[in-house]
């Protein structure tokens, strides 16, 4: 049987726990596996692109367990009453192939992916941040906000969004929580003054959210919208006075912000930097740029995360062909009773 964490039982986990808490311990899970950077299988993910969306498998293994996640993004969903980014993901034993966990992944990407950025932010940004601008407020920035909170204590937000009902949806719930938020009529008026700026936006094109003028000397980047060709966040000048850190550089180079720049952009695995190989933030006046798109072995971290968090809550589910004698699949048949 194969152990099944869904969508109700994932939100009584949160829920449980204290989403900071949960953001927390995944955060510590994230930076487990990239510091063990080296052992995993790693491939750009697999995706089908098509004038809807993109449709994605993220597939990776340290050779002791194997993972996969399945991941859609369709920027024009919520229009129509659906998510952007829906997914779902399995644990998988290496020595005899067997799936030994199943969770939905749509709340967990959301875990994962501020998880991810706070971990960043928190080895790359300036120690004394204390203000971030978040620019985009839809599923993923409360998420953002609390991953930040648990990792380096910001409570003061600036907060733009074109659609007014996102920035009130964001107060909405989080002043609750005890975060500060001041609502921008700009850009360029979230992210003055800010310590961080994180972006993530959802249009699925070559946009310029962010141009050079705005940003600020000492200011980290958390540039997470951009994760598919043809969709940029930054304008590429800010590029080019920044330390630019990325998860994957053969896939990061293909859906990142650095799809604009040349094939040779230089550019720092951030687990090196983990691990003492290369150098984080090397003055406060510097730019540091984490050019997110997510990697699987950040949703490997967070399956291993949920799968050990809520051994409570999970479920069963009979994935798997088992019969008693492993060369005779045929007598599940058999041994059904006949219909009517």
């Amino acid at each position: 049987m194969t152990q099944f964490l869904d969508v109700p039982n994932m939100s009584r986990w949160i829920q449980r726990d204290g989403a900071e808490n949960v953001l927390g311990t995944m955060t510590r899970y994230v930076e487990d596996d990239f510091t063990r950077w080296t052992s995993f299988d790693k491939t750009p993910r697999i995706a089908s692109h098509t004038p809807f969306g993109v449709i994605e498998l993220m597939p990776t293994s340290d050779n002791v367990t194997y993972s996969f996640k399945y991941v859609n993004g369709h920027p024009l969903n919520p229009s129509r009453g659906f998510q952007t980014v829906t997914a779902f993901g399995m644990l998988a034993d290496v020595d005899n192939g067997y799936p030994v966990f199943l969770s939905e992944m749509t709340l967990l990407t959301a875990l994962r992916t501020a998880a991810t950025s706070a971990l960043t932010g928190r080895v790359l940004a300036r120690p004394d941040s204390r203000v971030m601008a978040l620019i985009g407020t839809g599923s993923q920035a409360e998420f953002q906000s609390l991953a930040f909170r648990a990792a380096m204590g910001i409570e003061d937000l600036q907060i733009f969004d074109t659609d007014p009902a996102a920035m009130a949806k964001l107060r909405r719930n989080l002043e609750p929580l005890g975060f500060r938020i001041t609502e921008a009529a700009s850009t360029a008026e979230a992210v003055r003054g800010a310590d961080i700026v994180t972006t993530c936006t959802a249009d699925k094109q070559m946009a310029t959210i962010l141009t050079d003028d705005m940003v600020e000397p000492g200011v980290h980047i958390n540039a997470i919208g951009g994760d598919c060709p043809g969709k940029t966040e930054l304008e590429a000048q800010i590029l080019t006075r920044s330390r630019v850190f990325v998860e994957y550089p053969p896939q990061t180079r293909i859906e990142g912000e650095i799809q604009q720049m040349d094939p040779d952009f230089p550019v720092v695995e951030f687990w090196q930097v983990l691990t003492g190989q290369a150098e984080g933030r090397t003055s406060a006046q510097e730019i540091t740029v984490f050019d997110s798109v997510g990697f699987a072995i950040a949703d490997f971290a967070a399956l291993r995360c949920a799968r050990d968090a809520t051994a409570d809550l999970q479920t069963t589910i009979d994935l798997v062909a088992d019969p008693q004698d492993p060369k005779d699949l045929f007598s599940l048949v058999n041994s059904l009773k006949p219909v009517g």
